[in-house]
């Protein structure tokens, strides 16, 4: 019973019911008692235009004599209960006591000392209103005649005026019983099918934490929830993405890593051969160098990416002179560039200063050399130049390979991606790096390609270098003076 109250459907019902009933509050108040007070206010005013009308009567001369026979004869016509005081004046106080009375051999203690009569006496004009006695309550009015000496008092009970107060009262009550019955049962009609797409999704939900992203997710509705299981859909899409991606990922990364760990492994079996000559020894020693560096280069690589997914790759803002750095790169590849019978060299352009990383700058430009050097023929020639360009400080290094299919360069950036589809040269890990690296610097990687040339650029915001600090003031000082 508890889990019942404690669900979607049981609460908007009773929210529902909630609405219902405090609507239904407002309209009785604002209806039965102004309808009441309506009802009073209309039979007294009634009252106060037939006694302004019979005490002149009252004041007649053939009716001053027999005034016992006038409040009868004026009851009959009002249909209420009509008496006639006499005013006494003893000590300055007013009083009135009952001279005629219409209901004969009737009791006139009710009406001594009449409240509406004696205020009417008093003030010398016409008074009504409400007086009650016991449980009962009347609608009065009195008027004085002949100069103050009478005061002839109308008095009707209120009966039928409270009698049609109640019929509306219980009608009220009884439809509002019925509406907040229909609200319950509407309410909850609704809220159940509400509550029934919320557990579609939760059930969805649940789907999706556990790992199974082969159902969609629907809903009809073109309403939040509706917009809600399109968000969930969304969701499951990037996440059966990112799941494939992980896994590929992981498979990748375990075939880069037992590759050259399988290779050491065969050669430190090999060496175990007594009869090997010292300089199959020292080949042998050469590959697993070579192995031993790969892997200490696939292992930095995939700390980089851990550490960027992660969000704990952090980078400095400094001036970042990117022909130096330029130069810096030239020399370190240079004899591996002539190793492969490659020309490495450093144009000459105005250079650039960039607000970036230092060290992140260095290793996106070592990314984009090595490449570079990786992937094009012997003979070829591989350019590295600093210029500025459209308010940007670039670095790009240009080489004369095959070129790059324009329908392959939005895959460049994948991770473990090779343009012959092979895993002999390089991890595939360094342009998603170097593309991530330059992104978290506020700058991007741009490709151009065509048979025979490729430009690889790193785009960054603009530094503030000595150079061009002083051309600034330069400028400043010839704004001044103009």
């Amino acid at each position: 019973m508890s889990r019942f109250f404690r669900s979607v459907g049981a609460r908007l019902s009773l929210a529902l019911l909630l609405v219902v009933a405090v609507a239904l509050g407002v309209v009785y108040l604002a209806v039965v008692p102004s309808l009441e007070s309506r009802l009073v206010n209309a039979r007294v005013g009634q009252l106060k235009t037939a006694v302004r009308i019979l005490a002149p009567q009252a004041a007649q001369p053939g009716n001053r004599v027999d005034l016992q026979d006038f409040v009868v004869s004026a009851a009959s016509d009002t249909g209420t209960r009509v008496i006639a005081f006499v005013v006494n004046q003893a000590g300055g106080q007013i009083s009135v006591s009952p001279w005629a009375e219409s209901n004969q051999g009737g009791n006139s203690e009710d009406v001594s000392d009449d409240g509406i009569a004696t205020r009417a006496a008093a003030s010398g004009r016409l008074a009504g209103g409400i007086v009650s006695h016991g449980d009962s309550r009347w609608a009065e009015a009195a008027a004085p005649f002949l100069g103050g000496t009478y005061v002839l008092l109308l008095r009707d009970p209120l009966t039928s005026q409270h009698g049609s107060v109640n019929l509306v009262q219980r009608r009220v009550l009884l439809s509002a019983g019925v509406a907040l019955l229909i609200a319950l049962l509407l309410g909850y009609g609704g809220a159940w099918a509400f509550a029934r797409r919320i557990r579609r999704l939760e059930r969805a939900a649940d789907r999706i934490a556990g790992g199974r992203f082969d159902e969609p997710v629907r809903d009809s509705g073109g309403d939040e929830l509706g917009d809600l299981a399109v968000a969930f859909d969304r969701m499951r899409v990037r996440l059966a993405q990112l799941d494939d991606a992980r896994r590929a990922f992981v498979a990748n990364a375990s075939h880069e890593l037992r590759t050259p760990l399988f290779s050491l492994a065969g050669f430190l079996e090999l060496m175990d051969d007594e009869e090997l000559d010292e300089s199959t020894k020292l080949e042998f020693l050469d590959q697993m160098r070579q192995q031993v560096t790969r892997l200490t280069k696939l292992a930095s690589d995939l700390l980089d990416l851990s550490r960027l997914d992660a969000g704990r790759m952090s980078v400095e803002r400094e001036p970042v002179d990117l022909t130096a750095l330029g130069e810096e790169l030239v020399e370190e590849f240079g004899p591996a560039a002539r190793g492969g019978g490659h020309e490495l060299e450093l144009e000459e352009h105005d250079g650039a200063v960039a607000n970036a990383d230092e060290l992140r700058v260095f290793q996106i430009g070592r990314i984009l050399v090595e490449n570079a050097l990786l992937h094009t023929l012997p003979g070829t020639t591989v350019r590295v130049r600093a210029l500025e360009r459209d308010g940007s400080a670039v670095l790009e290094v240009e080489d004369e390979g095959d070129g790059i299919p324009e329908t392959q360069r939005d895959q460049l950036f994948e991770r473990f991606f090779r343009l012959d589809g092979t895993r002999a040269s390089g991890s595939g890990l360094g342009l998603a790096i170097a593309k991530e690296l330059a992104e978290l610097m506020d700058g991007r990687i741009t490709v151009d390609s065509e048979p025979g040339r490729s430009v690889f650029g790193l785009v960054l915001p603009l530094g503030r270098g000595p150079e061009r600090v002083l051309r600034e003031n330069a400028r400043g000082v010839e704004l001044s003076r103009r």
